[in-house]
């Protein structure tokens, strides 16, 4: 199987906040945050495996700014690691003011993700080819992120 770039599948998404995601202070809920960086990761991982995905875990999610009623939320996404089945993706997000222009760090996650065949049942995804030091920065901590799991699931 041919090894894919790590630009080869990132993802961008953007989307104006509106109010129906709003508490009614106009902060946008954290809750609707986390299905776009769901929806996000996911894109990326599956174009990276050209096959459906199932969200297995989110290791991590930061919220670092709020996020209003107005704001442009965009999410980038893409892979860090590939395991034979199990893709790791971070997500970051920003939100922007569209009438200042201020650009904050909304929030950032890292996610897990499976690939799945037809019959529901994980399948192996290609190889991710690292094109920068920042690539090869991002998969030395998610492989740091996957032995942290391996150890806690092996504790009584």
């Amino acid at each position: 199987m041919q090894g894919k770039k790590v630009s080869a599948t990132a993802t961008v998404l953007a989307q104006v906040m509106t109010p129906e995601s709003a508490n009614p202070a106009g902060t946008v809920h954290g809750g609707i945050i986390m299905k776009l960086i769901d929806e996000a990761g996911g894109v990326a991982a599956y174009r990276h495996a050209r096959a459906n995905v199932a969200t297995a875990s989110i290791d991590r999610l930061d919220f670092h700014a709020a996020v209003h009623v107005g704001d442009l939320l965009t999410l980038k996404a893409s892979l860090n690691f590939t395991g034979r089945t199990s893709m790791d993706v971070g997500v970051r997000v920003e939100a922007e003011n569209l009438v200042t222009g201020e650009v904050r760090h909304a929030a950032s996650a890292h996610l897990t993700y499976v690939a799945l065949d037809a019959a529901s049942k994980p399948c192996p995804v290609p190889p991710l080819v690292m094109e920068s030091e920042d690539d090869l920065r991002r998969g030395r901590a998610a492989q740091q992120r996957r032995q942290a799991r391996s150890a806690s699931a092996s504790r009584p």
